[in-house]
């Protein structure tokens, strides 16, 4: 086989390679999973609006303006992970209730009647609803790198300055000392 072949034979397969990671790479563009790595797009909604009746927007942002529904997402591929069947039966007993009560999706209710959805489901599906306000809390208060409290709004709402990053203090004070 003289040189010639040889680079012919390489460039093919490098070209091949090529192609397979683009392929690769954009296969998962298509995906009807959107922008969430766990709940569906209708799962990432009703979390959001019980979330925000959680902790609510009155003169300070609430747990929908910090992106807690984000926060609860990831953490659901990821520490959250045994949690996913509870939300799962949740959000189905969450929309089950609603129709119970009015005929109609959790979404399409107005805040007073979610509200009284979600005081049905603190009673009738204590684990979710515990597990959900426990989540929601975290995602608000907690530390924005973790995907919620967008843009440190919980922090702000209560005049904490930026928490230092953990194990630089003590290379800050021997700087200032």
């Amino acid at each position: 086989m003289g040189l010639e072949s040889l680079r012919m034979q390489r460039r093919k397969f490098l070209g091949v390679g090529l192609s397979a990671v683009v392929a690769g790479s954009t296969a998962g563009c298509g995906s009807k999973k959107g922008q969430w790595r766990f709940f569906t797009e209708a799962e990432a909604k009703i979390v959001d609006a019980i979330c925000a009746q959680l902790i609510p927007a009155d003169r300070d942002p609430g747990a929908k303006e910090a992106g807690v529904v984000r926060y609860i997402d990831i953490q659901l591929t990821r520490t959250f992970k045994k949690h996913g069947p509870t939300y799962r039966d949740g959000l189905a007993a969450v929309n089950a209730a609603s129709r119970a009560k009015s005929g109609k999706p959790f979404l399409d209710l107005p805040p007073a009647e979610q509200v009284e959805v979600l005081i049905t489901i603190e009673e009738k599906s204590p684990a979710f609803f515990d597990l959900i306000l426990t989540h929601t809390r975290q995602g608000f208060y907690g530390d924005p790198r973790h995907g919620g409290n967008r843009e440190m709004v919980s922090w702000k709402m209560l005049g904490l300055a930026t928490p230092p990053v953990r194990g630089r203090q003590h290379y800050d004070e021997l700087k200032a000392g």
